[in-house]
């Protein structure tokens, strides 16, 4: 009885929100790299009225959230979850909201989790997703009313290795398209995974993504630390150095990179946090929101712009 009813009520909890904010489906037509399994369907975990998890994605969509007044600037949100889950209050409609307050255009995508039920290619899977997001966005700028030079990306954990997968590999060919560039112009990486490599990765996003004993050559595609190139897009990093999940060498690892190759980046390592603390618990990191708004003003990605 206490199931059904939280349904009920996250059921008029979501009319209202889709009241203020617009979901569409990412691909207009068939899903490349899709196996249909009627029995692969999306769940979802819940506190109270309010939907905290989302499973076994196989129809991805973009949660559209516009501010009060736009600036211009969109950013689409990757929310991490170990490629098992979405997380999709606390590092989804949060940081919707959040990003909201400053201005700017925020998109949630619910991109595929790895799965060889829905997947002829698990690996690709979430790539193509993030791609083909940047490039409806691009594609919709006038419509959005953003700016289409001002398209960023924010990745959580596993979706941060989403989001630094596709700041490194948006012109890799995962899937047949049309030549608007999936290139983000700026990339936000918060306790991100990057590297797939033993020691250092997140193992069980790596199983899920490459295989726990995946090949030497998958483990380099998917270390994004070894694919960062002179057209990587400037990068902001936050980390906490006790990260007992996803070490923190993994954004100083990338944040190296960068810097070898002269790609405009900033890093904050905080002394404590842990892993997963989204918009703060209690400690030294939860200044990340104020400091990344500062950088987001310093490369004049808050001032307003005539569209």
């Amino acid at each position: 009885m206490f199931r059904r009813i939280s349904i009920l009520f996250f059921m008029i909890f979501m009319n209202l929100v889709n009241s203020q904010t617009e979901e569409v489906n990412l691909w207009a037509q068939e899903v490349p790299n899709s196996i249909e399994d009627n029995n692969y369907q999306e769940t979802y975990d819940f506190e109270d009225t309010v939907k905290t998890k989302t499973f076994k994605v196989s129809t991805p969509t973009l949660q559209i959230f516009k501010p009060a007044q736009a600036n211009g600037t969109s950013v689409i949100i990757f929310p991490g979850g170990g490629y098992e889950y979405l997380s999709s209050e606390k590092e989804g409609v949060k940081i919707a909201h959040w990003l909201n307050d400053l201005g700017v255009t925020a998109i949630i995508l619910n991109y595929r989790l790895p799965s060889d039920a829905i997947m002829t290619d698990r690996r690709i899977g979430p790539l193509q997703d993030a791609q083909e997001a940047v490039r409806y966005v691009r594609k919709h700028a006038a419509d959005l009313g953003i700016d289409e030079k001002r398209i960023g990306i924010i990745g959580f954990s596993a979706g941060g290795h989403l989001a630094s997968t596709l700041s490194t590999q948006y012109d890799r060919e995962v899937y047949k398209h049309d030549n608007v560039s999936a290139r983000p112009d700026f990339s936000i990486l918060i306790y991100p995974v990057i590297s797939m490599k033993d020691g250092i990765t997140h193992a069980g996003s790596k199983s899920r993504l490459i295989g726990a004993n995946a090949s030497a050559v998958d483990v380099e595609q998917y270390s994004n630390e070894l694919q960062v190139t002179a057209n990587t897009p400037m990068t902001f990093l936050v980390h906490a150095t006790d990260d007992g999940s996803v070490p923190v060498e993994n954004s100083i690892n990338y944040y190296m990179a960068l810097r070898k190759h002269r790609i405009s980046a900033e890093m904050h390592v905080y002394k404590d946090g842990g892993h997963g603390f989204g918009l703060g618990r209690e400690g030294t990191h939860t200044s990340w929101p104020k400091q990344c708004e500062a950088w987001m003003k310093a490369n004049h990605l808050l001032d307003t712009k005539s569209l």
